[in-house]
């Protein structure tokens, strides 16, 4: 197998021995595995510039990436299933997305990191699921809590040795406050290092907005440099502009680096880490022998659109053609891929225009060409697909070009293995309370407070439809998302007259809405390897859910307090004016408008939404209101039976903290 040997580093029990119903308690393995994989192997040949990694004596690639398993103690109380969560930026993300636990404190810049895998409300323990993770991404900058990936270098081959691959990158930003220098990098990763600080072929150039007219800034005005005690001084890692980056406005840089890892292998290490799981021998140190008897995948946002581009890749059977995953619960990806498979690749990347923004971006062939799953459905090992999304996947232009044809015309239909939902009124994460309007992770600031509602009750009964559709044969309900035929489905230039007299709402402009562009990478870009800048084209149509008379949306799921509403809950929201870019909204966000309390508050205000007072005789109409709501999506097998009393404090949680007590 792919996977050669795993070396524990610790073997210790989960959440202090603490017991999980039948279940009983976990342990939690955490290490180091090692793989090998064959570059001219079927298998592995869609991997970019594995041919050119260096080999071992066995003719083989070898790479390596951190490890973590949590597993039943006793194996038989177990429930013979893995879900393998894809990292988001490291970090596992199960925790806070299916055992509802509490949101991850933002770190505090120098102060060390204690990793916490907070088992929440145990609801994967309960059922007996194993759970596994394993690093894929070579820019992690790896600590206690963050897994990443060792990935091989591509080279350059001659007659005297080898040496790095030099070529041409694309970094693109766009700041939250003003600064002179950014790391080479999105966020806080390893950056591509530059070949040559005084590079003449380099540029930097800036627009006002995403789509936007990029204009170039002098060579003279900027240099690859960082800030010191003594002023900038040359580095290879940061960009330093004299006259400042401004926030809001978009910058884009261009120059040669000498790293190029193949990325790729991050691919390969989650397709080998599951198939080792569930087939590979104890003499390899597999600690799961004989528990697996089915392995799902599970991946929010970057994780999703990984998850989307390994089956695009037609990934989904090992180098021994075995089917790899038996379902797939893709979250919040859109139909988008990503910067997980090319040279240069940024992982973390996901607004630049680069190969994530080329189609496909249906399941099934179009007029466009072949579709995300052509690949894998012609090679074998075609999984059982469950994919969620909510508002601000189809604010940011791509979600609905999952399911509507490239031109805007007609309704996709879906293919057999797959369903999909949207999660209305949401916005990329669940919502939490208080409601804040500041993203410390990032430093974007919202003109309204952020969207507040809570969809983890409906991801829990998504897996649990995969899980029996794959295991029982018991086919989900049919999907739920905006359609053109319905009227459900509407261009998002369209939808802001309810806002237009709600007090305090900010409206976006309508012309710098997030759109899919057309794009052009260059002669090479079928090989993974890009031309830059990238030539932008025409715009993708963008279609977001139809609302009702109070601004939330009809065209998907709507969660009780959605249903029966205490507020106008959005999938958009605008940059703060402190933060720059007038006008634009700020990607993966939403908005929580509240209702007036009474009346006279309402008629104060000059608000049209019905207030509280005339909807609800009073809090407890509300809560029997909100129950009525979850049992219906508990008879649509939308949400667990279970999970009716969390849906019901959710609602409450928001009542008491939007409306106040009465």
């Amino acid at each position: 197998m792919a996977v050669t040997r795993l070396d524990i580093l610790a073997r210790t029990p989960y959440a202090g021995g603490q017991s999980f119903g039948t279940t009983g308690a976990y342990e939690q393995i955490d290490g180091v595995l090692h793989l090998t994989v064959e570059p001219e192997h079927e298998a592995n040949r869609a991997i970019v510039d594995l041919d050119r990694a260096m080999r071992g004596p066995d003719g083989r690639v070898h790479f390596s990436t951190d490890f973590c398993l949590l597993q039943p103690v006793d194996p038989a109380r177990g429930n013979r299933r893995l879900l393998f969560e894809v990292l988001n930026r490291g970090r596992k993300l199960v925790p806070r997305m299916l055992n509802h636990a509490p949101p991850e404190p933002t770190p505090v810049p120098g102060a060390p990191v204690v990793p916490v895998l907070d088992p929440g409300d145990g609801f994967l323990f309960r059922r007996g699921w194993s759970l596994a993770w394993c690093g894929w991404q070579w820019d992690v900058i790896r600590d206690d809590a963050l897994m990443g990936l060792e990935a091989p270098e591509a080279l350059t081959i001659t007659a005297n040795g080898s040496t790095p691959l030099v070529g041409t990158i694309q970094v693109t930003f766009q700041p939250n406050e003003p600064s002179h220098e950014r790391l080479l990098a999105d966020r806080v990763h390893q950056p591509y290092p530059a070949a040559d600080l005084d590079d003449p072929t380099a540029t930097l150039s800036v627009a006002e907005w995403p789509g936007g007219t990029f204009a170039a800034i002098p060579r003279d005005r900027w240099r690859f440099a960082q800030a010191s005690d003594t002023g900038p001084q040359p580095a290879d890692t940061h960009v330093w502009l004299d006259d400042g980056f401004q926030p809001g406005r978009v910058y884009t840089l261009v120059y040669r680096t000498r790293r190029c890892p193949v990325v790729g292998t991050g691919l390969l290490a989650m397709r080998d880490t599951i198939a080792w799981l569930r087939h590979g021998d104890a003499a390899s140190g597999n600690p799961a022998v004989g528990r697996l008897h089915h392995t799902f995948a599970y991946g929010m946002s970057q994780s999703g659109r990984f998850l989307r581009h390994y089956l695009y890749l037609g990934l989904n059977q090992d180098e021994a053609g075995r089917q790899v995953c038996d379902g797939i619960l893709c979250h919040v990806a859109g139909a988008q891929r990503g910067e997980f498979n090319h040279r240069y690749a940024q992982p973390s990347q996901m607004h630049t225009p680069n190969f994530g923004h080329l189609p496909p971006f249906a399941d099934d062939a179009t007029a466009e060409g072949p579709g995300l799953l052509t690949r894998q459905r012609l090679l074998g090992g075609l999984p059982k697909i469950v994919t969620t999304n909510t508002s601000a996947e189809y604010w940011r232009g791509d979600g609905a070009l999952f399911h509507i044809d490239a031109q805007g015309e007609r309704d996709l239909p879906l293919p057999e293995n797959v369903r999909a939902y949207l999660f209305a009124s949401t916005q990329h994460g669940p919502g939490s309370l208080p409601l804040e309007s500041h993203n410390p992770g990032d430093g974007s600031r919202g003109a309204h407070p952020f969207n507040a509602v809570d969809y983890v009750p409906l991801m829990r009964a998504a897996l649990d439809n995969l899980d029996r559709w794959v295991t029982e044969g018991v086919v989900p309900p049919p999907s739920v998302i905006p359609r053109l035929a319905d009227g459900t489905a509407v261009p998002h230039d369209q939808i802001f007259a309810p806002f237009q007299a709600v007090p305090a709402a900010t409206i976006p402009d309508p012309d710098l809405l997030p759109h899919r562009r057309r794009l052009d990478l260059g002669p090479e870009a079928e090989r993974g390897i890009g031309r830059y800048p990238t030539v932008v084209g025409a715009d993708y149509p963008a279609f977001v859910s139809a609302v009702d008379a109070d601004g939330n949306e009809i065209g998907g799921l709507r969660m009780p307090d959605v249903a029966v509403p205490i507020a106008t809950y959005t999938g958009w929201n605008p940059r703060h004016p402190s933060t720059g870019g007038p006008g634009q909204i700020i990607p993966m966000q939403g908005s929580t408008f509240p209702f007036a309390r009474t009346a006279e508050e309402r008629a104060a205000t000059g608000d049209p939404r019905p207030s509280v007072a005339e909807r609800y005789r009073d809090r407890d109409d509300y809560l029997t209101r909100v129950r009525a709501a979850a049992e219906a999506l508990v008879a649509q097998r939308h949400m667990l039976a279970e999970d009716l009393d969390l849906a019901i404090a959710l609602a409450a949680e928001r009542y008491d903290a939007l409306i106040g007590a009465q």
